[in-house]
């Protein structure tokens, strides 16, 4: 499964806790990656991931995102993966848990 396998790379290449929801007991820093969709091309699945920065002040957030980026951009590595591109990111606060927040959203083609 393709989500777990981020995961793991993504905690492996984080200071962070990676989930892919959102805890019941969250630390002042983490990370949430949600795939948002799937796709199939000439039998190569694709899918898009937002990958969510949580953190104690809108600076420390936007700076998790940044490192988010960079190891998302090094997905790569992993054989599992043939491209890694970013979407789009931008800030977006958590207004329900009251939560400084960035998220990336990354289109991610593996096997």
């Amino acid at each position: 499964m393709i989500e777990k396998i981020i995961k793991d790379y993504l905690e492996k290449k984080l200071s962070v806790n990676v989930y892919l929801e959102y805890p019941d007991t969250p630390t002042e820093s983490f990370v949430i990656l949600d795939k948002t969709g799937s796709s199939r091309e000439n039998l190569i699945p694709a899918a898009t991931f937002a990958v969510q920065s949580y953190a104690r002040s809108k600076y420390e957030a936007a700076e998790l995102n940044e490192l988010v980026k960079i190891a998302m951009d090094e997905l790569i590595e992993l054989d599992e993966v043939t491209s890694s591109k970013l979407n789009s990111d931008y800030p977006f606060p958590d207004i329900k848990r009251k939560k400084y927040r960035y998220q990336a959203v990354y289109d991610v083609t593996h096997y």
